[in-house]
């Protein structure tokens, strides 16, 4: 037993753990299955990105309200509900007999999902002393950074040797026992939230909900170009809807004087686009291994735990880098590196040597680990106590919406190249996952220029950077 926690604090802090690992893991679980549920549901394994989409953006849509709900309904109650969600979700997905009922059940486990973390976060901040907030979340982190780590292989495994509706239904006895611990060991903290500004986020989740569908729209939903581009029109004219809302209320959803700060404004952007390209590669290289190169499930499930190891093993050395060489500088060269890597994903092919492709894989987690751990911490690191929730909200949010969009824009790449050269044996479909590789390691690149706008002063100043998103 950590003697830095009393007895009812671990019960907690464990419970928030296991919330947070079984939301990590279905994030990751589902992309080696992709292929088995194609082949199951009648459907091309190219055009499964929705399973994906549909537990990101819900997540993404969510994670602003589940703040204000804990206020509102208790700590207790709101991740019981959380739980609740989740396994009903994981059901439904096991029972799904098509693309759009597994689809829509993503989006019930999604909205689930969306509560775990951000109200076991809460319930951690507000039932522990400050100063052991910092080992608090890092305890509570570990189990996450596993999910990715196994959730490949696991689904891999299951989905070769059982069933792909496995991977939904051992939700179900763990959302039990989580839920008995739930009323026991969570406490009802509960605060006045003041109102909602519903208003601000009708027009945050339209503006999220209609980009995602245009991207998605060239790809799975086989939408006119005009309608895609109406859509984008309409999710734009939203947001900029939003900032006008919001520069008017005393109290919106997120203030624009966030965006007063510099290292925020530039680390939020900075996520936005730089996760596009991170967030599409665990939805490539499954289908790369397994639909080009005749992988089997569990084959490809394994070739993902080079990257996840590198990417645990990273997490220590990010500060040090940082108080060295200053943000601007690990930033700018690293995101070069990460838009490389992904980029150099387009070399993979019959004749590459294994332990070339374990290096390769490996380098993009190493690199790929320290973007996100840097650019996390720099978004937050001079966000006072005024901002500091609203401020990780929004944070959190661009992480999960970005994931979305990286899935979607590399979704409708692989269509368009599949489509140009009439991609149907695996040597054309290889070059199509080729060519959607260098314009995703491309987009990555493009956001070098984001970063190279801090100032090269900015540094570490000591602070210990916790890292408490999806690797």
């Amino acid at each position: 037993m950590d003697d830095r926690f009393s007895g009812a604090e671990l019960r907690l802090l464990w419970l928030v753990a296991a919330g947070f690992f079984m939301q990590t893991l279905d994030s990751t679980i589902v992309t080696t299955a992709l292929p088995a549920m194609a082949n199951s549901l009648h459907e091309s394994p190219l055009r499964m990105q929705s399973v994906i989409i549909a537990y990101t953006l819900t997540m993404a849509m969510l994670i602003p309200a589940s703040g204000w709900l804990a206020d509102r309904f208790g700590t207790r109650t709101t991740f019981l509900w959380a739980i609740t969600l989740f396994v009903i979700g994981s059901g439904l997905c096991a029972l799904s007999s098509s693309l759009r009922s597994l689809a829509l059940s993503r989006v019930v486990q999604g909205a689930g999902g969306s509560m775990l973390l951000p109200v076991g976060r809460l319930a951690v901040l507000r039932n522990l002393p400050s100063e052991r907030y910092l080992p608090a979340l890092a305890m509570v982190t570990i189990p996450g950074l596993i999910g990715p780590l196994i959730g490949p292989t696991i689904g891999g495994w299951l989905s070769q040797y059982s069933s792909w509706h496995w991977i939904f239904l051992i939700n179900i006895p763990v959302g039990f026992v989580g839920a008995l611990f739930t009323g026991t060991v969570m406490p009802q903290s509960r605060r006045d939230p003041g109102p909602f500004d519903m208003s601000g986020y009708v027009m945050i989740a339209l503006a999220m909900l209609t980009i995602s569908v245009a991207l998605d729209g060239l790809a799975e939903l086989h939408l006119q170009h005009a309608i895609v581009l109406v859509l984008f029109i309409l999710g734009l004219a939203t947001l900029s809807g939003y900032w006008l809302h919001a520069s008017q209320r005393p109290m919106p959803l997120f203030s624009p004087q966030l965006f007063g700060v510099s290292t925020f404004s530039i680390g939020i952007l900075g996520n936005l686009f730089a996760r596009i390209g991170s967030g599409s590669v665990p939805y490539l290289l499954p289908l790369t291994l397994q639909v080009a190169l005749g992988y089997t499930p569990l084959q490809s499930g394994l070739m993902m735990i080079p990257t996840a190891v590198a990417a645990m093993l990273t997490k220590r050395p990010v500060t040090p880098l940082i108080m060295h060489f200053g943000y601007r500088k690990v930033l700018m060269v690293n995101t070069l590196l990460v838009g490389a890597s992904i980029a150099a994903f387009a070399l993979v092919g019959p004749g590459q040597p294994l332990w070339l492709r374990i290096v390769q894989f490996a380098i993009f987690g190493t690199v790929n680990s320290l973007q996100f751990t840097a650019m996390n911490t720099l978004t937050v690191k001079d966000l006072g106590q005024r901002f500091a929730s609203s401020g990780n909200s929004l944070l959190s949010m661009v992480q999960m919406v970005s994931m979305s969009f990286g899935v979607a824009a590399a979704a409708a790449l692989l269509t368009t190249f599949t489509t140009m050269l009439a991609a149907e044996g695996p040597i054309q479909v290889l070059r199509a996952f080729h060519l959607t590789y260098l314009c995703v390691g491309a987009i990555t690149m493009a956001a070098t220029w984001i970063f190279s706008q801090l100032s090269s002063e900015i540094r570490g100043r000591g602070e210990r950077a916790v890292d408490m998103a999806p690797s």
